[in-house]
């Protein structure tokens, strides 16, 4: 269907595409990938038609219709989002028409011909309205909306009225509604809270045409596409199944790939040591002769080039007490709308916790607050000792200095790292050669969340907040990140889309729904099972015949729900007690020998015996200084026991 053939492209003398070939079939389901920079967005432009190759063929049918959705927002006209979506699919032409005939029909004779002839195009459009669904588009649309997030006092606002991710939204809805033959989506879910990317998963599912989408949500790619193309180094490749599937068949292609090359390596070595004795044999010239037209021949397997690993970490902060963050009836109001209330938790030592909830829940607020960047209406935030907190907000970026280059801002920051280290941080995140130069005016949005990011990991901490710390890394520095994370030996307080990240990171989650915090002592996947059980369970009023029935299976369910909370705190008690009992024990053994050195020390015998009184006297000052650090362990671990017994209270 879409066929790209043998494309070469340059921009300012660096080749981006160097023979790149592609085929889309119908109803493919394709996941794009590569490093930023790779040329993915670039080659949608080029199936869009948009930007013309160096060389090559681009067959795109013109029959076929495409629903681009762009990466980099978009401004829409001043209309309600009803209205614009109407627009958008070509219904609001056919409406317009439609009501022009009925306003003609009304004020023309029902007997002349001019009226027969009216009310044939009247048919006609009223048939093309219906096909285009134009009887069940108003409720189509606000399914389609309200699956993305939007609510019913949104539909009157216009389109000019929201923030640029929820035009890229409105946007989305559009071309979903719109039905087209082919789909190519670019970053879809970067808008999106985890529960609209779940709907959109589901949505998609039962789309049947083509789908062509870039995104760095790994689980997004796994769920909807079936086969993937990755750029790399100028070139496609196609691999039949989804992302994971690719990731394992690139390192089976790689490990094949080294064996193939060092089995030629050993049969070239072989060759050349044949021809090398033999050379001057006249008996043996033809063979030798032979050798050399085979070498000749040879075609050299060769690595793909593969960009120079790397490794990121925070460099260690001071340790900070049990209780890391007490959180106390707070509150927080807008416009006389509270959007949390009353809502208390506690984060403690080393614990990785996600802050969950739906666009608009209160996330990036609370993060604020937290961090001490906005002020609650009332409640109280209490730090633990010795808190050193780092915050990532998606604005962020505003706290750069815009007078520095990239170099310079990183430089500005108090750390022990050397240059080569800072130099290592920022290739990692994509700023290389002369990059690291530029002004960072002159920065994109992205350039600057990064560059805050590496501000960050810069910074020696102990407690990090973060809302949407990964909006703009590629796979490959988002991997980095996330291996940065889990090694990170504070607390981690983090707000992401991204799913699959927060399952390999997180142990508890937060949830802000309807201005409560609801806990789940788990991953996401554990959080994301146990809240469709909620919803399920509370979402629907009981008819009265069975209300009765219903008020039991609730209160059985709450019961199930408080005993896996008891469970995972009994959990925790073993878990804290088993590191407790090694040291209990330890301390027991050194207060006996300390009691006996004391004994020893009255008894005349010793007293008078100079060097043994030495010798005991310093095994007394050994077993103080052990029991002194022994105790300080016990109080630290006991401290967390005491926790534990609180929220069992």
């Amino acid at each position: 269907m879409i066929q790209l053939q043998e494309i070469y492209l340059s921009f300012s003398g660096k080749a981006l595409f160097n023979g790149l070939s592609l085929s889309i079939n119908e109803k493919d389901r394709i996941g794009l990938v590569g490093n930023n920079g790779s040329g993915k967005t670039t080659l949608f432009h080029i199936i869009l038609g948009k930007l013309t190759p160096d060389r090559g063929m681009v067959e795109v049918p013109k029959n076929k219709t495409i629903g681009y959705l762009p990466q980099d927002l978009v401004e829409l006209e001043p209309i309600k989002i009803i209205d614009f979506l109407k627009n958008v699919t070509g219904l609001k032409s056919i409406e317009t028409s439609l009501k022009f005939y009925e306003h003609k029909l009304a004020l023309t004779n029902p007997q002349s011909d001019q009226y027969q002839n009216l009310l044939k195009k009247y048919d006609e459009t009223s048939h093309l309205f219906s096909v285009f669904g134009g009887y069940s588009f108003e409720s189509k649309s606000k399914k389609i909306l309200h699956g993305l997030g939007f609510e019913e006092k949104d539909y009157d606002k216009l389109c000019t009225e929201f923030s640029g991710g929820w035009k890229m939204k409105i946007l989305l809805a559009s071309i979903l509604l719109s039905n087209p033959d082919i789909m190519l989506l670019d970053e879809p879910t970067n808008h999106l809270d985890t529960e609209n990317m779940e709907w959109l998963e589901k949505y998609l599912e039962d789309y049947q045409g083509t789908l062509v989408t870039i995104s760095h949500d790994r689980r997004f790619l796994d769920k909807i596409t079936q086969s993937t193309f990755e750029i790399f180094n100028g070139k496609l490749n196609l691999y039949h199944g989804n992302y994971s599937f690719y990731l394992k068949e690139k390192d089976q292609k790689r490990l094949l790939l080294k064996k193939e090359i060092e089995t030629q390596r050993k049969k070239i070595e072989k060759t050349e040591a044949f021809i090398e004795r033999f050379r001057y044999k006249a008996t043996k010239a033809a063979q030798v002769q032979s050798r050399i037209r085979m070498l000749e021949k040879f075609d050299l397997v060769e690595m793909e080039r593969e960009t120079k690993p790397v490794s990121i970490h925070f460099p260690p902060g001071e340790r900070s007490g049990w209780e890391v963050l007490k959180v106390e009836n707070l509150s927080k109001e807008y416009d006389g709308r509270y959007i949390f209330k009353n809502i208390s938790f506690s984060l403690y030592r080393e614990e990785k916790v996600a802050l969950a909830g739906v666009n608009g829940a209160g996330k990036s607020t609370l993060t604020r607050i937290i961090s001490g960047n906005e002020i609650p209406t009332s409640g109280h935030i209490i730090y633990g000792d010795k808190v050193k907190i780092a915050f990532f907000s998606q604005e962020s970026a505003q706290n750069l200095n815009y007078a520095h280059t990239i170099w310079e801002e990183v430089n500005s920051v108090p750390t022990k790292m050397l240059d080569v280290e800072k130099r290592n941080l920022l290739g990692a995140f994509l700023f290389s050669g002369d990059d690291i130069y530029k002004p960072i005016p002159v920065l994109s949005g992205g350039e600057k969340a990064r560059l805050t990011l590496v501000k960050i990991l810069m910074n020696e901490t102990n407690f990090l907040i973060l809302d949407e710390p990964t909006n703009h890394l590629d796979m490959s520095t988002n991997e980095l990140f996330q291996r940065a994370l889990m090694e990170y030996s504070g607390t981690i307080l983090i707000v992401s889309h991204d799913r699959y990240f927060l399952d390999n990171l997180v142990e508890r989650v937060l949830e802000i729904r309807d201005g409560k915090i609801y806990e789940y002592p788990g991953n996401y996947s554990y959080y994301n099972e146990k809240r469709e059980q909620r919803l399920a369970l509370f979402s629907d009023e009981p008819d009265q015949f069975d209300k009765e029935k219903t008020v039991q299976t609730k209160k059985r369910e709450i019961r199930r729900i408080e005993a896996e909370a008891r469970n995972f705190l009994s959990r925790k008690k073993r878990e804290i007690q088993s590191r407790l009992q090694p040291i209990e024990d330890a301390i027991s053994k050194l207060e006996k020998k300390k009691s006996k050195n004391e004994f020893l020390l009255c008894e005349p015998a010793i007293l008078t015996n100079s060097e043994k009184v030495q010798t005991l006297m310093k095994e007394l000052k050994e077993i103080n200084e052990e029991l002194t650090v022994l105790m300080q362990k016990w109080e630290s671990i006991a401290e967390e026991m005491d926790q534990i017994d609180k929220k069992e209270v």
